[in-house]
């Protein structure tokens, strides 16, 4: 198995704990349950690995290695965005958007769209019937967000060549008519092997849907989203992609709609 391919749908087992459920692949399972006994939750671990290596998003996320299997993964905590975030925090309604992020990441691995494989979660209790949510996904090595590579904060990959893998990205997310509403820069990850030209995969596909729309509408809504993005970036950062580079990407990402992959109802 590679970070892009699943040979088969693996089936998530749970396991209720005192403080908390955890959901994950049998072969995690252990491990998972046994770093909430002793930690808490997944996040606290993670954050207190001595070897720990911390990525920006609208917190830190945490990279960590499995105590048994030695599998290297992220471990994020979930917050809300928007408006009322300063109210709602990290507390969710049951069952979560964690399930959807779960069987999205399996559906996009399985039809072959670079994502990241989610292994895991724990929903953690809280008052009023609430909980708290953690998500395990497993580490790709040598990675930086689109972000990071146009404001020049990952000088060791091409913005030409980030922006073209970004492009490829877009087409195999048309073809099975896949949309992101949120598909903006921090979203795109832009994967980077020694000896091999950079590949982007997806992330956060718990907002996604597949299917439903034809690869000429998901393009155009996928293309429009992440070009405001870009237009937001260059704002703030004042990075090297002005009006004009961005309108010509999306010009170029629209040219290159495919056909309907085999099998589509659309």
């Amino acid at each position: 198995m590679t970070t892009t391919q699943v040979a088969h749908a693996r089936a998530l087992d749970s396991r209720p704990l005192e403080q908390a459920t955890v959901f994950g692949y049998a072969s995690h399972l252990d491990d998972l349950s046994t770093i909430i006994r002793d930690y808490g939750t997944l996040y606290d671990w993670a954050s207190s690995q001595p070897q720990r290596r911390a990525l920006r998003g609208r917190a830190p996320v945490y990279v960590a290695a499995l105590p048994t299997t030695r599998t290297a993964v992220v471990v994020r905590h979930s917050w809300h965005g928007g408006l009322l975030a300063p109210l709602t925090r990290d507390v969710f309604r049951r069952p979560t958007r964690a399930p959807l992020e779960f069987d999205h990441s399996r559906t996009l691995l399985e039809l072959g769209i670079p994502t990241t494989e989610v292994l895991g979660y724990a929903l953690y209790h809280a008052a009023f019937g609430l909980v708290r949510v953690d998500v395990v996904s497993r580490y790709v090595e040598h990675t930086a967000d689109l972000g990071m590579v146009l404001a020049n904060f990952a000088p060791s990959i091409e913005c030409d060549a980030a922006l073209a893998a970004t492009q490829t990205l877009l087409e195999r997310l048309a073809r099975h008519g896949v949309v992101h509403p949120d598909l903006n820069v921090k979203n795109i990850l832009l994967h980077t092997p020694p000896d091999a030209p950079p590949s982007a995969l997806v992330i956060d596909v718990d907002v996604a849907t597949v299917g439903g729309v034809s690869p000429v509408r998901a393009m155009e809504r996928n293309v429009a989203r992440l070009e405001r993005s870009l237009h937001k970036w260059n704002r703030q950062f004042g990075c090297d992609m002005a009006d004009a580079r961005i309108a010509a990407f999306a010009k170029a990402a629209l040219a290159r709609v495919p056909a309907a992959a085999s099998g589509s109802a659309l």
